[in-house]
């Protein structure tokens, strides 16, 4: 290594993450001395986004991570005393399991050989920089099974082994091209007549997106991990407001709040002007639900209303309310947005209100969505750390806790470089614990999908809507299902194409639970085909499953032998919103540091100036402080005022 890290800092922290990267910026802010490392090539852990190749260059770094134990070396054990122990860190990361990936795309035979000579003669390109071979994300030839969800596997062969890892087996490019049908073309003859020239048109310009056009334009995807929202009143909100992080990223409006009922998807009033516009209601069930939304405002003062039923389920509880099936359905699943079988009548409410506090503070709907993805917000706050003299590093490992044996504090780690850092406090992401501190831990599942499609689940006159939906379960105990869709003016996808995000709580496999929602809403090329009558559904392009790990339930009393001055921060949770995050970091912060404040605002740029620099000017009497230049810093919009937006 060329410069080595110093040897002594106030605060180290593992993984960037929403909740590290929070934390990471408060500490710094308070003047902590901060190190910040991740083992991983990008900011954000499983908080992250990524570009098309990049995602597929993710993938394959998960199934060649491989956690077999390293010796310490000679030099290493010299830097441990007699009386401390080492507590090594887990080396692989285990949150993801039972990824599998389907291509749906048409392809055309030349763009197919010009996408392939073009990314193996241009190393510079896309696919290249981000350490993709282009060899290995080729097509396989159309399939003709029953299921057309899992019957076009893709790019690289994705097999599934017994303990969860993904397996990759490259096709062989040449017999591919050799192929005569590709998925999604159609055998052509030039002197068979059209007998309906306007469909064929169509289908020539819903067939025009290829997988390599897709691979081509992946700088313009930007696929985000977990999917989130920001609730417009939310904690995360308020913080980035509060701190003035809000002024590196920038937001947009959700358009659109949508409901799955009666295997159609349909527009939720949410304004008054919108209930009173609706056409899907009657207008008896419009004043009964302007009437119960008004009481959600205030249902606190008046807990005669509701303090008998607050053990029942909410969805009990609206029954008494004397609301139409239609409305109980609107007010579960597209504005309290919570479970039919397991939310009590308080929580209910309580949601409701939310949702409401929170209409028309930025737009129509209570909701944002950070422009380039969910993953833009971690590194917001790294760069306030970094602004504040917060140090960075990725692509470096921390092979070991050193702990004092009398004591049972942290006093020290030690990186792959074999360089021992001290530092008072430590604050480790839970994916980089072994197994041996998580013997009795018990994790839930995230079950997750994303879907590159060619057209809106709700089809209006603009295609500039970014839409949430709640698909109820069909069966008792099964879990709902949250679908997020993106336009190209978030800048997450190309033009002319829709990201699709589906979060559930896990059951089985990512695949399994999320599946027949996909089957519900979308549709293969085979299946619009075969389907010329009525609205056809969204086509699908490309698809991935994926479970991930929820550690957000986990207490710190299940972690064995953490030493007292190391606190973890856990990974994603399953909820819409980012506030078990944003809480998470506040009150870690608060138990290390109770004197300091949580991420005050910043002060003016002129007014920062580092100790021992106000007094050195140079030769020619300039003035050479040391200042953090906030002010000078790419600003993009700010939050009072998300209206505004790039073109994409």
């Amino acid at each position: 290594m060329a410069d080595r890290l110093p040897t002594e800092f106030d605060v180290v922290i593992i993984g960037t993450g929403l909740p590290e990267s929070i934390l990471a910026a408060a500490c710094s802010r308070s003047g902590q001395r901060v190190l910040h490392i991740d083992s991983r090539s990008y900011y954000g852990g499983n908080w992250a986004s990524f570009s098309f190749s990049g995602l597929l260059s993710w993938l394959e770094e998960l199934q060649q991570n491989s956690d077999t134990e390293e010796e310490m070396t000679a030099a290493w054990q010299n830097l441990i005393k007699e009386t401390e122990e080492a507590i090594p860190l887990r080396k692989k990361d285990e949150t993801i399991q039972h990824a599998e990936v389907f291509c749906y795309a048409s392809q055309d035979k030349e763009d197919c050989v010009q996408e392939i000579d073009a990314l193996q003669k241009n190393p510079s390109s896309e696919t290249s920089s981000t350490s993709v071979k282009p060899l290995d994300y080729t097509y396989l030839p159309e399939e003709k099974h029953s299921s057309p969800i899992s019957s076009y596997k893709i790019p690289a062969k994705h097999t599934q082994k017994s303990d969860g890892e993904i397996s990759l087996e490259v096709p062989d490019v040449e017999e591919l091209m050799e192929k005569e049908k590709y998925c999604g073309d159609e055998e052509k003859s030039e002197n068979k007549p059209s007998d309906k020239p306007q469909d064929n048109a169509d289908k020539q310009k819903r067939n025009k997106i290829t997988y390599p056009h897709m691979v081509k334009e992946g700088r313009k995807f930007n696929i985000d991990l977990v999917s989130k929202l920001l609730y417009s009143q939310g904690s995360l909100i308020d913080l980035l407001i509060k701190s003035n992080v809000s002024r590196y990223a920038e937001f947009k409006n959700v358009t659109r709040i949508l409901a799955f009922r009666e295997g159609k998807v349909e527009q939720v009033p949410c304004s008054r002007a919108d209930v009173f516009n609706s056409k899907e209601l009657t207008m008896v069930e419009k004043r009964m639900l302007m009437k119960f939304l008004t009481f959600c405002l205030e249902y606190e003062q008046h807990p005669d209303e509701y303090q008998d039923f607050q053990q029942c389920l909410f969805s009990e509880y609206l029954k008494t309310k004397k609301l139409t099936p239609n409305l109980q359905h609107f007010v579960l699943h597209s504005i309290a947005m919570i479970s039919e079988s397991s939310c009590t009548t308080f929580d209910g409410l309580k949601a409701t209100k939310n949702f409401l506090q929170c209409l028309g503070r930025y737009g129509n709907t209570p909701f944002l969505f950070p422009l380039y993805g969910q993953g833009e917000i971690p590194q917001c706050f790294c760069r306030m750390c970094a602004v504040f003299g917060g140090i960075y590093c990725l692509r470096h490992k921390i092979k070991c806790l050193v702990v004092d044996k009398g004591s049972r504090r942290c006093k020290a780690v030690i990186d792959h470089f074999g360089q021992r850092v001290n530092a008072e406090y430590f604050i480790v992401e839970d994916s980089y614990l072994s197994r041996e501190m998580c013997p009795n831990v018990q994790y839930k599942q995230i079950s997750r999908a994303v879907l590159i499609t060619d057209q809106s689940i709700l089809q209006t006159d603009s295609d500039q809507q970014i839409s949430i939906l709640i698909v109820p379960p069909e069966e008792p105990g099964a879990c709902s299902v949250r679908v997020t869709e993106l336009c190209s003016s978030t800048m997450t996808c190309m033009k002319d194409t829709y990201l699709v995000h589906l979060t559930s709580s896990s059951l089985k496999t990512a695949r399994e639970d999320l599946e027949p929602v996909v089957k519900k809403l979308f549709s293969s090329f085979a299946e619009t085909e075969a389907d010329e009558e009525g609205p056809r559904k969204p086509r699908l392009l490309w698809a991935l499953y994926f479970n991930m790990r929820d550690s957000s339930g986990v207490s710190r009393s299940a972690y064995h032998g953490l030493p007292s001055n190391v606190y973890v921060c856990s990974g994603p949770d399953c909820g819409l919103g980012n506030e078990h995050a944003v809480k998470q970091a506040e009150t870690l912060f608060q138990e290390i540091f109770p004197s300091e404040e949580f991420c005050p605002p910043p002060p003016n740029p002129e007014d920062i100036i580092f100790d021992g620099d106000d007094k050195q000017s140079d030769a020619s009497g300039t003035d050479n402080r040391a200042m953090a230049k906030v002010g000078d810093l790419e600003e993009s919009k700010s939050l009072e005022n998300p209206g505004q937006h790039p073109q994409n």
